[in-house]
């Protein structure tokens, strides 16, 4: 179902409180003329389109106010030269930008745009370089920038106001793409240019229908912190979900990690948040379904989460994670990272994905956060693939769980053991939750809420 909303019918589908902003540092270029390139019949297109739709351009910038949080909104006009971008459309963005930028709050975008506008040629085009540029103050300033894509979404308004937001949300069977419907290979899967196809490529962050839109923006606006805010605590440890008692010998502790009856990742999410804005994908094409990252909210608090769910990290959910990551330290929001993995994804696949490449930039994204970031390992802590989102000192495990260089029986094949030498090298990998605690590699074993029992 396409979205044809008015760009101020979208403003009031999210919010009555709008204010309009005519700012008076806009550039006042000539439009009562055919535009830069002396285009015929442009000024009639334009005034044929200002008396469909009432307005003077394709963007209504101003202050708004979602679910008690204020914010500079933007909406696109599809109506006025299918919400294109022109210079004009420029002056307004950067204004936009700007006063995101100088009041310090965070920019929301409803897109609905065919891309660049013809009839100003390069001129218009190069407005591309101005809302990047634009977008990359805003970004340096602190303020977040969230998406919200229409039918359509295409060409340099994707690329830029969309695609390069901080959280991108979309509305059903949105057309999503850099290629317009009419520019597209004849043979183009069309799934590949909507919402869904989008989000299945790790593109976007949610599909949501337009009658949870004004919620879900709201929630999103109450859970990022404004610029400024006082330097974050760490995210509390969580409760263990499990009585299990501490293992006695190594492969003990292999065999309760393993155990398909152990609390999971989702189990501990739900248990610690009072409720959760998922985050998703690698914006490189790739989406990890072994991974839950994300935005909670608990007791008042705003948390990120990066989650492993049990199976091997692939580099699509590493380059997830980094990205979450940085972007919750940029906003001065403490991290939480769940480890539970036999390890980082070795296929085929994942080598040619750049699986090493996307180990060491989330190791690095760890290793540069301001942020505070508490791990708590929940089951298998599988090698490198594990210890990259383990935060150096400030890791936590479970009774049921463990931390390897290697998983024992990858260990024993390495130094030529035979099979029934892998529970000895179990203990002798010193894996247990108490041993690494002695080796000073978790600051505690952490147990169930005694008031839960």
């Amino acid at each position: 179902m396409r979205d044809r909303l008015t760009a101020r019918a979208a403003i009031a589908a999210l919010t009555t409180e709008f204010e309009e902003l005519v700012e008076s540092g806009v550039a006042d270029h000539d439009t009562d003329g055919d535009g830069p390139l002396s285009w015929a019949g442009y000024a009639d297109s334009r005034a044929r389109a200002t008396a469909r739709t009432g307005e003077e351009e394709s963007v209504v910038h101003g202050l708004a106010s979602i679910g008690g949080r204020n914010c500079v909104l933007v909406s696109f006009e599809f109506g006025f030269l299918g919400g294109s971008l022109g210079q004009r459309t420029g002056d307004l963005l950067e204004a936009a930008y700007e006063a995101a930028r100088t009041r310090r709050l965070p920019l929301v975008s409803l897109i609905a745009t065919g891309g660049s506008r013809m009839q100003e040629g390069m001129v218009a085009l190069t407005q591309l370089q101005r809302v990047a540029r634009a977008s990359a103050r805003l970004r340096a300033a602190g303020p977040a920038q969230l998406a919200v894509l229409r039918d359509p979404t295409t060409g340099g308004g994707w690329a830029t106001l969309g695609a390069g937001a901080d959280v991108i949300l979309a509305l059903p069977g949105a057309q999503v793409g850099f290629a317009g419907s009419r520019v597209r290979p004849a043979d183009a899967d069309a799934h590949a240019y909507t919402a869904e196809g989008q989000l299945a490529a790790g593109q976007i962050d949610a599909v949501v229908p337009p009658d949870e839109l004004p919620e879900t923006v709201a929630r999103w606006l109450q859970a990022l912190p404004a610029p400024g805010s006082p330097a974050p605590g760490p995210a509390p440890v969580p409760d263990a979900l499990s009585a299990t008692g501490l293992p006695v010998t190594g492969w003990d502790a292999v065999r309760q990690a393993r155990s398909p009856s152990r609390p999971r990742a989702e189990a501990y999410l739900d248990a610690y948040f009072d409720h959760r804005l998922p985050l998703g994908g690698d914006r490189c094409g790739g989406t990890d379904p072994g991974l839950r990252c994300g935005f909670g909210r608990r007791d008042g608090r705003t948390i990120a989460y990066v989650a492993q769910c049990g199976t091997a990290t692939r580099p699509a959910g590493y380059r997830t994670a980094a990205r979450v990551i940085r972007l919750a330290d940029r906003l001065a929001v403490p991290v939480l990272t769940l480890i539970d993995t036999p390890g980082a994804a070795n296929d085929a696949e994942a080598e040619r994905a750049g699986a090493g490449a996307a180990i060491a930039d989330t190791f690095a994204a760890m290793a540069e956060a301001g942020v505070p970031v508490t791990t708590l390992v929940i089951g298998e802590g599988g090698s490198g693939g594990a210890l990259a989102l383990a935060a150096p000192g400030n890791t936590y495990v479970t009774q049921d769980s463990y931390f390897s260089v290697i998983a024992p029986e990858s260990a024993a094949a390495i130094l030529k053991r035979t099979p029934d030498e892998v529970r000895a090298t179990a203990d002798q990998l010193r894996l247990r939750p108490q041993d690494l605690v002695e080796l000073g590699i978790a600051r505690a074993v952490v147990r169930p809420d005694p008031s839960e029992d």
